[in-house]
């Protein structure tokens, strides 16, 4: 018996994309396979195939491509603006500003002349003018008016007697061509003559120095002029040694003494003008310095000049006050004050380099003028400083400056256009 040899595969020949459409892949059992599409299948290989194929061009594109990426140009677009001025050279005023006290110019401290005693009356008051001879204040004076009116009584004894002297005298006279008296007796009643008149003169000089005395016990005014102090009241006893009992201003002059440096000293002359403005005032007064100080004092190294001021209720002696001194004229920079900035290493200005960077510099700043600060030190002229926004900028930061007036460009921002 001939049997024939087979062999018979389990698996299904199955190749993916043959076979007409509408056809059903079948088991090795004869079944169907669902949801295996042979089309779908090669579609979504050939998807899968252009994708990489796209994703290795680009990443060839980046990584052969001629030439490195151009990097963004470097314009300081995104900078804060800046407003600047020019530090420039120009003439200014020299002013210094001292502090120092208010007194008076000439002041009169008036006390006792006399023996002093019991004070009845002061018809004056602090803060009043007075004329010259003006009654300040009046003394008891009793008793040396007593005194007064004894030495007047002893004048008309010393008148009595020099008068009969004298006509003891006459009739002498009359009796020596007689011969009834001799050459001796008129000699000793001329000499009794001679003596009483003495005595009336004597007398009179007397009662003349107890009414001098007695006039010292009314205290006056030496001059005219303005009371600043008062120290003594009725019923007060007063003499010789005292301190003052008024003080007077001359005239109400007053005067600033300023406490300048030696430096300073060196600079100023008798003639120029000065401001004064007295503490807890805003009102100033115009003066001259009358004189300098001829002395330095060793301990502070500081000298006085003294600023003659008119009177006025606000100038009181022994108040403080800043006075402004006139120094002649000097070239400086003038800067507006937004731009000086001080913390506590002193003044300082930013200014911007040719690299548009932020530069911070020191400087030494001089009066105040209405056209700014004057800076006397740290600055050339020239340079382009940071007007306004100062306090928020940092050195070596980069800016894009523009002159004051200038326009910021559109579309442009920053801190500076902000803060200003």
């Amino acid at each position: 018996m001939n049997y024939e040899a087979t062999v018979t595969d389990e698996r299904v020949d199955y190749v993916p994309g043959e076979g007409l459409p509408g056809d059903t892949a079948k088991g090795h059992d004869g079944g169907e396979l669902e949801g295996q599409k042979p089309g779908m299948s090669r579609g979504l290989l050939i998807g899968v195939f252009a994708v990489l194929a796209l994703g290795a061009a680009i990443i060839a594109y980046f990584v052969f491509a001629t030439g490195e990426p151009e990097a963004a140009a470097d314009d300081n677009s995104q900078a804060p603006v800046v407003t600047v001025v020019n530090a420039g050279q120009t003439t200014v005023q020299g002013i210094i500003e001292v502090p120092g006290t208010i007194a008076a110019r000439r002041e009169m401290p008036v006390g006792v002349e006399g023996e002093g005693g019991r004070v009845v009356s002061v018809p004056v008051d602090a803060g009043e003018w007075v004329s010259a001879g003006q009654t300040l204040a009046v003394i008891d004076r009793t008793v040396q008016t007593q005194q007064a009116q004894a030495q007047a009584a002893q004048i008309e004894v010393a008148k009595a007697d020099a008068n009969l002297a004298q006509a003891n005298l006459d009739r002498a006279l009359q009796l020596v061509e007689r011969g009834f008296v001799s050459k001796a007796d008129v000699d000793r009643l001329t000499a009794t003559r001679d003596s009483a008149q003495a005595r009336v003169r004597v007398a009179e000089a007397q009662l003349a120095e107890l009414r001098a005395r007695n006039a010292r016990l009314r205290i006056f005014a030496p001059a005219a002029g303005y009371v600043l102090e008062r120290n003594v009241e009725p019923g007060q006893s007063v003499g010789p040694g005292a301190p003052a009992l008024f003080r007077i201003a001359r005239s109400g002059e007053m005067e600033m003494l300023a406490q300048v440096s030696e430096s300073q000293l060196a600079g100023l002359s008798q003639g120029v003008n000065a401001s004064v403005i007295p503490a807890g005032s805003e009102k100033s007064f115009n003066g001259q310095v009358w004189q300098l100080s001829p002395v330095v004092d060793t301990t502070t190294r500081q000298g006085t000049a003294r600023i003659a001021l008119p009177f006025a209720p606000e100038l009181r002696p022994g108040g403080f006050a800043t006075a402004q001194i006139m120094s002649g004229t000097m070239t400086a920079t003038v800067l507006p004050e937004s731009a000086v900035l001080a913390d506590e290493e002193g003044p300082y200005v930013y200014i911007v380099t040719g690299e548009n960077k932020i530069e911070r510099r020191a400087i030494k700043t001089g009066a105040v003028t209405p056209d700014g600060v004057a800076i006397t030190d740290g600055l050339a002229g020239g340079e382009a400083v940071v007007l306004r926004s100062g306090g928020f900028r940092n050195p070596g930061e980069t800016v894009r400056p523009r002159r004051e007036g200038e326009p910021i460009g559109g579309g442009d921002s920053g801190d500076d256009a902000s803060s200003e």
